[in-house]
Order: C-alpha cells, then structure tokens, then sequence
C-alpha cells in the first residue's frame, strides 16, 4: 500500500512563489514516477508536471512552462513542485500522483493553493 502526504500550499499574492514537496511511503511497490495534477473549483483536474524517477526526465504542462519546477529526491521517495510567478489561475487543489511500474496510479489528498491578484 501507497501513502502520500503532501505539504506546502497555502495563500500567495500573485507573483509569489511556493513549494509544495510529497512524500511516498509503504512497501511493495516500485516508483515509476511522481508528479502533480491540479482542480480548480468547477473545473476538471489536470495534468501540471511529472518527473521519471529513474531518469529525472521531466514533463510540463504549457501553462506551467517557465514558471515551475518539478524536481526528486529519490532516497526520500519525494518530489518537489517549486512554483514562482504565480498568477490567480494557478489557484487550484494540487494532488500529488505516483505512478508504480504496472500504471497504476495512486493520489494524495491534495492541498489548497490560494493566489490572490
């Protein structure tokens, strides 16, 4: 079994920065990669970043492109998601996902990410 506990959202004014980390624990399985997803209110979650465990390899969602950095720390089984530049648009739940070797995806309870213009 897969657990993730997220951290680091919270309120920003626009153009600030935050650092939201994840940390994956439990037995049994095998990372192929972490990243993150995004909802906001009456919209449906979507893709912002992901990052290959084994390779470093990352993948941006254009919108994010420039502004953010998905990075890991693969002894801590934690990724990290540095946001600079944000905007009110970026407000939004941000879910941690974790990919294992066989597809499956596991999801963290999210944290909130409040920008204010």
């Amino acid at each position: 079994q897969v657990q993730l506990v997220e951290s680091g959202g919270g309120l920003v004014q626009a153009g600030g920065s935050l650092n939201l980390s994840c940390a994956a624990s439990g037995s049994g399985f095998s990372i192929n990669s972490m990243g993150w997803n995004r909802q906001a209110p009456g919209k449906q979650r979507e893709f912002v970043a992901t990052i290959l465990l084994s390779s470093g390899r990352t993948n941006y969602a254009d919108s994010v492109k420039g502004r953010f950095t998905i990075s890991r720390d693969n002894a801590k089984n934690t990724v990290y998601l540095q946001m600079n530049s944000l905007k009110p648009e970026d407000t939004a739940v941000y879910y941690c996902r974790l990919t294992v070797m066989s597809g499956y995806p596991y999801w963290g309870q999210g944290t909130q990410v409040t920008v204010s213009s």
